[in-house]
């Protein structure tokens, strides 16, 4: 099929350029003539004939390829804007209209968490980040926004998911947490073989592996199959001991921010209730003016929190609780007394 020009309009709710006739174009900007062709399924980009002076050189080779990443081509400037804009929007699509603030950034090399994907081809383990709208695996070597300790560990990582392959429908992920005290690996999509969990030997090799990478602590669900350390982790004034698997925020810039925002929109009030509060991410910060009821469905966080109070002298009273707040909403009276 022979290659056409287009003209972008707009750059759409997932990240692609898209015409004003409604054609969508991935990895093109606002104002830009292209020269395009059709793919399997849709144009694919050929050629920048005329590029908008937003545009940048991607700072990962990866990119265009990994679909970890979707618009590193867009200058910071552009791209916030557009985040803005799409924010509104979906609050608009869901009836509320009220102010968007500009966004907050954070630096490259700033994420905390990564899930990487692990796949077997024949013999060779590879593990990276799906390509864009594929289930295919792009390999990686480096990543512009992970933390340097996680992009140094890609070596180990790889080692790491080689025996994890017994069961033929196994397609890993490590989810991968940099703590205070070193990285942290929750496995999962790990297949049951016929005797059950890992093997002997493959537990053995992933132990011998995190300890030559010197990793803090490595879990398949509810099993531990390497600790050395407790992966730690700060939430205002606390330490606390963060639960295999658990939820964290990507990364402590944004963190720091959500939890100044949170801590601004209740300023002055005397007690707050902190609902799906984990392990206490905003609970800690609140605590430091408010008497804070904090309630979460899972069990290992509000372990984790109660433990913690004691690292964190000289904060308000709080009470924690395991409570399924599905079944078991808050109502104002919870707050009386």
């Amino acid at each position: 099929m022979a290659d056409f020009e287009a003209h972008i309009d707009k750059v759409g709710f997932q990240g692609d350029g898209i015409t004003a006739g409604g054609l969508i174009i991935p990895m093109t900007l606002p104002g830009e003539r292209v020269l395009a062709r059709q793919g399997k399924e849709r144009p694919e980009l050929v050629e920048v004939l005329d590029a908008s002076p937003q545009r940048v050189t991607p700072p990962c080779p990866h990119f265009a390829h990994c679909g970890g990443c979707t618009l590193q081509h867009w200058d910071l400037a552009g791209y916030s804007a557009w985040k803005q804009e799409v924010v509104t929007a979906q609050l608009l699509r869901g009836g509320l209209e009220t102010e968007v603030l500009p966004g907050f950034t954070t630096p490259p090399h700033s994420r905390r968490r990564v899930g990487l994907h692990a796949r077997k081809q024949g013999k060779q383990v590879q593990i990276g980040f799906k390509a864009r709208k594929s289930w295919s695996l792009v390999p990686i070597e480096v990543c512009a926004i992970s933390y340097p300790a996680i992009v140094a560990a890609l070596p180990m990582l790889l080692k790491l998911a080689a025996p994890l392959f017994e069961h033929p429908k196994s397609a890993p992920i490590l989810h991968v947490t940099a703590s205070l005290t070193g990285l942290d690996i929750d496995i999962s999509g790990v297949e049951r073989t016929r005797t059950g969990g890992l093997s002997a030997d493959a537990r053995m090799q992933i132990a011998m592996t995190a300890a030559e990478a010197d990793f803090a602590r490595v879990t398949l669900g509810d099993d531990i199959l390497y600790q050395v350390r407790q992966p730690m982790i700060r939430f205002g004034k606390a330490t606390v001991a963060l639960p295999a698997g658990s939820f964290l925020q990507a990364t402590p810039q944004a963190e720091a921010i959500m939890a100044a925002l949170v801590k601004d929109a209740v300023a002055g009030a005397k007690k707050v209730a902190d609902l799906f509060c984990g392990a206490g991410t905003f609970t800690f910060p609140l605590a430091e003016t408010a008497v804070v009821y904090a309630a979460d469905g899972a069990a290992p966080s509000i372990a984790a929190l109660k433990q913690a109070l004691a690292s964190a002298p000289g904060l308000k009273t709080i009470n924690p609780e395991v409570r399924d707040l599905f079944r078991r909403p808050m109502v104002a009276e919870d707050m009386k007394g």
